[in-house]
């Protein structure tokens, strides 16, 4: 019997935490048994630039790389790069995205503005969105640094495996004075 895998692409920008939450993601599914590729594909270590990081799981994955259109699950830690990776999503894909903004390098020098309503014009796409203040629930955990940690909190629901699971996940992944932060801030992204 085959199970189905998943393609999700998580994007953000530098300093937000996208390469824990790829741990995380696939750390799960190796652990449920799952072929699994990750891959950052574009990055900048410098805080700002944008990152992409992919996770891919299934029966046999041959390649970490997915392609335009190819992405059952976007998951954004900011508006602006939700919106870039859009043409990345499946028709019938999801999107997770953190509602907060971080103005990019053009905003920041005035040459551009900032998109305004961008998770609504998103929606007004047909696009399945689920939009999360990710940003108030970490601090609500104890540290701004915990968004990514909530948005796969966020995420988790929509990938049939309950939260006890993931707890344990969080504790075998992310050194040992941070596991309680971490629990607490997926526990609130799983509420959401």
């Amino acid at each position: 019997m085959t199970r189905t895998g998943k393609n999700i692409m998580i994007v953000g920008v530098g300093g937000q935490g996208t390469l824990l939450a790829s741990r995380i993601l696939g750390g799960a599914m190796l652990e449920k048994g799952y072929d699994v590729k990750l891959s950052e594909v574009h990055g900048m270590s410098q805080r700002g630039g944008s990152v992409v990081t992919y996770v891919r799981y299934g029966d046999c994955v041959h390649s970490p790389v997915i392609q335009k259109g190819e992405a059952d699950i976007i998951l954004a830690f900011e508006e602006l790069e939700a919106a870039r990776a859009l043409p990345c999503l499946k028709p019938d894909g999801l999107l997770v995205v953190n509602t907060r903004q971080i103005d990019p390098m053009p905003v920041i020098t005035g040459k551009a503005q900032y998109p305004d309503g961008l998770i609504g014009k998103i929606e007004g796409k047909g696009v399945q969105v689920l939009a999360v203040d990710a940003l108030t629930l970490a601090q609500q955990a104890g540290n701004s640094k915990a968004v990514n940690v909530v948005l796969i909190g966020a995420l988790a629901k929509h990938l049939g495996l309950e939260q006890q699971f993931w707890l344990d996940i969080i504790g075998k992944t992310v050194p040992p004075k941070f596991v309680s932060l971490n629990q607490k801030a997926f526990a609130l992204g799983y509420q959401a």
